[in-house]
């Protein structure tokens, strides 16, 4: 049997997450008691099986590190997810949805005061977990589709490429492992016929690409990449993720993110790509 075993802060999408593991053919469970974790995993259910634990499970959910080695005890594989997100974020999302934080209490009346709570409680838990998912700048449809491109393979616990452009202007990925600068090439923001375009487009990644240092950069990131992947997937990692960034994250960063997948292609590694700031204003 092999379990899915999901945690995170709480208005950082683990419900979305979650249904949609369900829709490519996970069985699922929500808010699991940590206790059950080992006996829910020999359910013999026929599917991969996913779970939810947080800390809904109020003081049961120190314990849910100790049900994760009873796990390596029983020599059940399993991977443990995390998804993470910025505390303005969890405000703002909250303030939106009016939904009551499951840690609000006596101890810690305020929503201000439960979510920072919660981050502490959550701590070890997301120092320990194989994979954290940044959810700041997802919403729903982003999340869900990064949920089905990361799971829906049977294989999907070899290495995974994530290839992320974004625009500085609207900070870094938290989650990135490497980051690449792209701001000190041409900016096809400055040609009129290509401003409004982005580096999905063929004019403006054509563009970006007349000029040699953009190959050149281009192919140095690639070898890096190659270089590095053995003693990635060496050391365990699930999933290697490469940022790249200009000023607003529209034209160098895209056209750069599009030219790496196609060269990461070959490795036979899967590659998700995800275009963070294409769509923002600038």
């Amino acid at each position: 049997m092999y379990v899915l075993v999901i945690s995170g802060i709480s208005g950082a999408g683990k419900s979305v997450f979650l249904k949609t593991l369900e829709d490519i053919g996970y069985y699922c469970i929500d808010n699991l008691p940590p206790a059950l974790l080992v006996a829910v995993s020999k359910l013999n259910v026929n599917k991969k099986l996913a779970v939810v634990i947080d800390v809904r499970s109020n003081e049961l959910y120190d314990t849910l590190l100790n049900e994760i080695d009873n796990l390596k005890k029983e020599n059940i594989e399993y991977t443990l997810v995390f998804l993470d997100c910025d505390r303005d974020t969890i405000l703002n999302r909250y303030k939106y949805t009016r939904r009551s934080h499951p840690l609000i209490s006596e101890e810690h009346p305020t929503l201000e005061s439960a979510i920072d709570y919660e981050y502490r409680m959550c701590k070890r838990v997301k120092n320990e977990a194989d994979i954290v998912i940044d959810t700041s700048h997802f919403n729903h449809s982003q999340l869900r589709q990064y949920a089905i491109d990361s799971f829906k393979q049977d294989d999907y616990k070899s290495l995974t490429i994530k290839l992320i452009s974004f625009g500085y202007k609207n900070g870094l990925p938290l989650e990135a492992d490497l980051v690449y600068d792209v701001r000190c090439l041409p900016n096809p923001f400055y040609i009129a016929e290509l401003k409004m375009n982005s580096g999905l487009d063929d004019n403006v990644y054509n563009y970006v690409f007349s000029f040699e240092q953009s190959e050149v950069f281009a192919q140095k990131i690639f070898d890096f990449i190659k270089y590095a992947l053995p003693y990635y997937v060496e050391e365990g990692k699930n999933e290697l993720v490469v940022a790249i960034g200009c000023t607003g994250g529209r034209h160098r960063s895209v056209a750069f993110t599009r030219h790496l997948e196609n060269l990461l292609k070959d490795l036979k590694h899967r590659i998700i790509t995800y275009h963070r700031d294409i769509n923002k204003e600038f």
